[in-house]
């Protein structure tokens, strides 16, 4: 009766992983109660990695390659097992496969706003996200910290973890580097890069090299953002008080081509100009840049009443065409 369960006992002589679909860190080899055959081969593809551990102990790591699995390949398991070299029966042990593969656009994002202190706008919450690529590269540590005795171990097993640690490194560098906001969202790949130094190390501890760090996008709440556009459109106006005047200056000529155009005219440029002035001098109070008062009113009529006097000249043959528009342009010069 022993001797039948001996012959009908199976040995596993053949040890190899094929990997199904995408997202797969590690994956123990089903073994079960089967036992590896001494002699037995291992085959382990590119893109992987093999870990034979013995009663909770790593025993050896292979790389690609096939093995035949003797006491000169499994030199510290034999020492584990106190094998003589002529002892050549199966033996127990779990077999662990690794993927090397680049685990590609994994997704991070901040949940919750991140609390910053910005040199132009105070203390402000900030949002940022985008994509980074691993792949892992020693199995020995990353079966000691992270997958340890389960079956499986996925990019999605692992994928909360790395995003708590990139949004910590982040938060860690905004406070330290004490760039503005603005200067961030225009220089995302030099974020990224100075990002992607800080989370190497913290990468490395867990047995993963990050390959690639991508800020797509950096922002303010929606409130703060109103702020910044209003503020940037100010920027965009500039100098107000000349706006208004190089458009009171260009209507003038227009106006002048028609038999009492510039009388037509006055009191809108009166007008024109008063709230050129008024919004100037609004301006002058909430920024430091302000544009410089402009001419008052009462300067534009005399101009206008001018030309009019001198149109009327034209009209009546005493002023030649040529010497009116020298003459205005001397007066338009004056107003601007």
């Amino acid at each position: 009766m022993a001797l039948m369960d001996f012959i009908k006992k199976q040995f596993i002589d053949v040890i190899q992983w094929t990997e199904e679909g995408d997202g797969m860190l590690a994956m123990r080899y089903p073994m079960r109660d089967f036992e590896i055959q001494y002699g037995a081969q291992l085959t382990v593809r590119e893109s992987q990695m093999a870990v034979f551990v013995d009663e909770g102990q790593i025993a050896d790591v292979f790389g690609p390659g096939l093995y035949t699995l003797t006491t000169r390949i499994l030199p510290l398991l034999t020492n584990l097992k106190n094998w003589d070299k002529l002892f050549q029966s199966p033996f127990k042990s779990d077999v662990y496969f690794f993927s090397t593969r680049l685990q590609l656009d994994c997704k991070w994002g901040t949940p919750n706003p991140i609390t910053i202190r910005d040199k132009d706008f105070g203390m402000v919450r900030m949002r940022a996200f985008g994509i980074y690529s691993y792949k892992l590269t020693d199995a020995r540590r990353f079966h000691s910290e992270i997958s340890g005795t389960r079956e499986q171990y996925t990019v999605v097993d692992l994928d909360g973890q790395l995003r708590n640690l990139v949004i910590s490194s982040m938060t860690d560098l905004f406070g330290e580097s004490g760039v503005p906001f603005i200067d961030m969202a225009a220089n995302q790949d030099e974020l990224g890069k100075a990002l992607k130094g800080k989370l190497e190390p913290v990468f490395d501890r867990y047995g993963l090299a990050l390959d690639s760090f991508v800020v797509q996008n950096v922002s303010l709440p929606e409130e703060l953002q109103k702020i910044l556009d209003t503020r940037i459109g100010m920027n965009m106006i500039g100098d107000l008080g000349r706006y208004t005047q190089y458009q009171v200056a260009t209507s003038i000529p227009l106006a002048a081509q028609n038999e009492g155009g510039i009388a037509g005219i006055g009191a809108g440029l009166g007008a024109g100009m008063g709230i050129g002035q008024a919004m100037t001098a609004a301006m002058a109070q909430t920024t430091p840049a302000a544009a410089a008062p402009m001419a008052a009113p009462a300067a534009a009529d005399e101009v206008v009443a001018t030309l009019e006097k001198l149109h009327a000249l034209v009209a009546k043959g005493i002023l030649s065409q040529a010497e009116f528009d020298a003459k205005k342009a001397d007066l338009l010069g004056k107003l601007v």
